[in-house]
This record gives C-alpha cells, structure tokens and sequence, in this order.
C-alpha cells in the first residue's frame, strides 16, 4: 500500500510538473511574439516606412491580445497587467496613424514599456539589446547590437549605443 501511495505522489507531481512545463512554452511563445512584432516595428521606422509601420503595428496589437495570461507565473501575470494596456494604446495609435513622426513618438513609450516587459518575464528566447538616441534621450530595443536608429531612420541611422544586454531566458 505504501509503494503505491509513494508512485501517486510521484504520479502526480510528474503531472504536474508536466503541466507547469506546458504552460511555460505557451506563455514564452506568446511573449516573444509581441517581441517579434514589437521589432517589425522598428525595423519599419529604421527604414522610414510609415505605412509598415502602421501595418506591423496592427500586427502587435494581434500579438498583445493572443498572450495567454492564465499560463503566466503570478509574477508575470501582475507585470504583464501592468504594462499590456500601456502596450496596446501607443500600439494602436501608431496602427491608426500615417504620420511617421507620430509614430516615433508613441514609439519611444511602446519602447520603454517593452523594455520592463522583457527584461521583467524573462522569456525571450534570443538576446535583445537596449539601444539609446541621445539625440532623443529615448531608447528602443534591437535583436542585433548594431545601431540601427528607429527615431531618425536614414537622417542618422547609425547614431546611438547599445546600453544594455538582455540575455536569452533559461530553456
């Protein structure tokens, strides 16, 4: 009776530990997403692109609503509720603009949010670096260390430094 009661507990901690496993991937999938499409919309800006931009930030907005919040940790899930309606307002306002300067300036928040969002649920599965434009006092996050400057595009593309390291979640 007791090896039985032993590989029941064992049984389901197994279960559980699978689950929990299960959930991690999803919620990870999820989050690099929104990162995924958060970067098409710099690499949009980068190239001047005003109706990319637009495009790839509709994209976003599909990726913010599609993060299963029930497969967060408790700590993830109070950090990502802190910051997804912020996510989604410059999001959306970028989608529902033609104005590239507009939407570099909902980009500098949408930046700084991703950032926290990053760097606090560490899921990202490839490292990501923070870059700064002392021109704009803004910052912005990249998948490569070479500048590549969202807020003046070609005007000065390469202007700017790398000021933080995200390295990749533990897998």
């Amino acid at each position: 009776m007791r090896t039985l009661k032993s590989f029941i507990i064992l049984f389901t901690a197994f279960i559980t530990y699978s689950t929990v496993k299960a959930q991690d991937k999803t919620a990870n999938t999820a989050v690099n997403n929104v990162l995924s499409a958060y970067l098409d919309v710099k690499n949009a800006l980068t190239a001047d692109n005003n109706a990319q931009t637009k495009a790839k930030a509709k994209d976003l907005l599909t990726a913010i609503a599609a993060v299963p919040m029930d497969k967060l940790t408790a700590d993830q899930h109070k950090l990502w509720m802190t910051y997804a309606e912020k996510l989604e307002f410059d999001s959306r306002h970028i989608s529902q603009s033609d104005a590239i300067d507009h939407q570099r300036e909902h980009f500098t928040s949408l930046s700084k949010n991703m950032y926290e969002v990053t760097k606090g649920l560490k899921l990202n599965t490839s490292t990501i670096y923070e870059q700064y434009c002392p021109m704009k006092k803004a910052t912005w996050l990249s998948e490569t260390n070479a500048i590549k400057n969202p807020y003046y595009g070609k005007q000065m593309l390469t202007c700017g430094k790398t000021t933080e390291t995200l390295a990749p979640a533990a897998k």
